[in-house]
């Protein structure tokens, strides 16, 4: 990493067990992701998704991947453990991101619902990408409606073994973020100086879109990254 890189943003990738998030996190990463891969065993069995899908290993902590966006900006991104009995690490690794994307495998939807739950939660803006495992069965209209997402959260394609669609995945997200801090600056902007007509600037969950981690301190501009982002990764 430069030594000139003195700003650090974070981006975390949650799902369900088995959707793909190391691979996403492998796919776009520009250094070897540092990964918690354990075998899953016999002692899982009853616990563990056994074996399904053809997966034999399982992150027990956290994907980590880096993007170099400028030579003072750099991406940090975490793939976040899929079963529930490490659930626990995620409000820890909520703590500080920027946003966050949320893999889902339409063949279990609803191992989605918890990713969702925390994140509206906490306040942290995200994205939906599915990640297609062969040809889809269903719209994206009708994943939208079986996860009761708003209309206001966008649901994209994905396929997370390829980089130049969690490229876009990313890419997606940013954008996502520029846009509700350019939403959030004209509801300031129409509200006063003192928020005299009664807008809330800090949203319906009470947290500032441009501090999702409700620290008291802005995270850095969403729209800045984007041309970075797009430049930094061939």
């Amino acid at each position: 990493m430069r030594a000139t890189a003195d700003n650090a943003l974070k981006i975390v990738v949650v799902g369900g067990f088995g959707v793909g998030k190391t691979t996403l996190v492998g796919s776009v990463s520009e250094i070897r992701p540092l990964n918690t891969e354990e075998v899953m065993t016999r002692a899982g069995e009853g616990i563990d998704p056994a074996g399904s899908w053809g997966k034999r290993s399982t992150t027990v902590a956290f994907d980590f991947g880096r993007i170099t966006l400028s030579e003072r900006q750099v991406l940090y991104l975490f793939g976040a453990p899929g079963q529930e009995r490490f659930w626990f690490l995620w409000d820890r690794l909520f703590s500080g991101a920027l946003g966050a994307v949320v893999l889902v495998d339409t063949r279990r939807l609803e191992e989605s619902w918890y990713a969702i739950d925390r994140l509206e939660h906490h306040g942290t803006p995200f994205i939906v990408a599915r990640n297609n495992f062969g040809e889809p069965t269903h719209s994206l209209e009708q994943v939208r409606e079986a996860l009761d997402l708003s209309a206001e959260v966008p649901l994209v394609d994905c396929d997370a073994r390829d980089r130049e669609s969690g490229k876009r995945v990313l890419i997606g997200l940013v954008h996502h973020l520029a846009a509700l801090a350019g939403a959030d600056e004209a509801d300031l902007a129409g509200s006063g100086p003192a928020g005299a007509h009664g807008a809330d600037p800090a949203g319906a969950h009470g947290v500032h879109p441009a501090d999702p981690t409700g620290s008291g301190q802005a995270a850095a501009p969403a729209a800045a990254p984007t041309a970075m982002y797009e430049e930094s990764t061939p």
